[in-house]
């Protein structure tokens, strides 16, 4: 145990929380230490999250954060946004690694942040000095090694990102993207609303957000990092489905007539054909969530349209699950590349079929 790196993960009870503990409790190198949370205080874990029970004897404490990462190694941030930034600046000058979950590191602009968030950033020189790292290893995986303080993307910013990100690699991603993107309930959180409430979201399609999404400026930022051009827009309609995990992204964009199907094979093949998690489907079929859900797997495909005029519209689709590569699952990827361990490690098997 003396070697192993010690955890603390401040905001347990939740989803997210109960994906992070899934997959550290199983890895050989780490000891978790300490669970946080501001609810079920003094339960035990598996008391909460029913598939932990007997897999661990850890409790939820209550107590203030640098108290909470004393003696550890790292700190794993599971808690809302505008929360998390506050946290962030009680335990940033005690040594500790932070892999932060939420949204309050991702953007560079705190004018953006202030404008989608609701809120102005009380640190704003932390998202222009680049403290945090995106932690997104498609993009990014050569700086999330050297990184000590990890901002993991979004749910939808990660599934709508990774079904364009061929496009902007290649340099094709310009104009207006117009994404339609459906998302599972647990991506609401833990603690039952109206609109996850089962026997409504069981028969429900419906939308929230339209046009005002606040991950909309991280998939703009994102993108433009891995070579969209500077006049690219985004409309983002977000859905909520009839389903606990998953997300599907729908993208619509438009390239020069002179593309061709061989060109964004080649282009697909080139952004992610040496990545562990993205499957490029083909054969026929386009991505669907039943292949990914309770995975970190991402499954990623296109289909090009005929030329009209100077261009042909690719329609871009990406599926995976919201708790796992677009949230905890990815969080744990970064962790495992910052210690310089195998990025796959707790996180290569496959999802449940069906």
């Amino acid at each position: 145990m003396a070697n192993k790196v010690k955890a603390v993960l401040i905001g347990g009870t939740g989803y997210g929380g109960a994906e992070i503990l899934r997959r550290l409790l199983f890895n050989p190198n780490v000891d978790v230490v300490r669970v946080t949370a501001v609810d079920n205080i003094g339960k035990k874990v598996g008391d909460v999250h029913f598939n932990l029970a007997g897999l661990t004897d850890l409790s939820f404490q209550e107590m203030p954060p640098a108290q909470a990462v004393a003696g550890a190694d790292v700190a794993f941030l599971a808690m809302p946004h505008k929360t998390t930034a506050k946290v962030v600046l009680d335990i940033l000058n005690t040594g500790v690694r932070i892999v932060d979950l939420s949204g309050d590191f991702r953007l560079r602009d705190a004018a953006a942040y202030a404008k989608y968030y609701g809120v102005d950033h009380p640190a704003p020189q932390m998202l222009t000095d680049g403290s945090f790292t995106y932690g997104m290893p498609e993009l990014n995986r050569e700086a999330i090694r050297k990184a000590r303080y990890i901002a993991s993307p979004g749910c939808f910013a990660t599934t709508i990102a990774l079904g364009l990100l061929p496009l902007a690699k290649a340099g094709l991603l310009t104009g207006p993207i117009h994404t339609v993107a459906a998302t599972g309930s647990s991506g609401s959180g833990a603690n039952p609303q109206i609109t996850t409430h089962h026997p409504l979201r069981a028969a429900n399609l419906r939308t929230y957000k339209p046009l005002e999404h606040q991950h909309i400026p991280e998939i703009l930022q994102t993108l433009r990092i891995a070579g969209g051009k500077e006049d690219m827009s985004l409309e983002f309609v977000p859905v909520s489905a009839p389903l606990p995990r998953g997300i599907f992204s729908t993208s619509f964009a438009e390239v020069p007539a002179s593309v061709t199907q061989e060109q964004l094979t080649a282009a697909w093949k080139t952004a992610f054909g040496n990545e562990p998690f993205i499957r490029i489907v083909s054969g026929g079929r386009q991505p669907e969530v039943v292949g990914v859900s309770g995975s970190n797997y991402v499954e990623v495909g296109f289909t090009l349209g005929p030329v009209t005029g100077n261009t042909r519209r690719v329609v871009c689709f990406s599926a995976l699950d919201n708790l796992v590569k677009g949230g905890a699952g990815q969080a744990i990827q970064s962790f495992n590349l910052m210690m310089g361990w195998d990025e796959r490690l707790t996180l290569a098997e496959p999802g449940l079929w069906p």
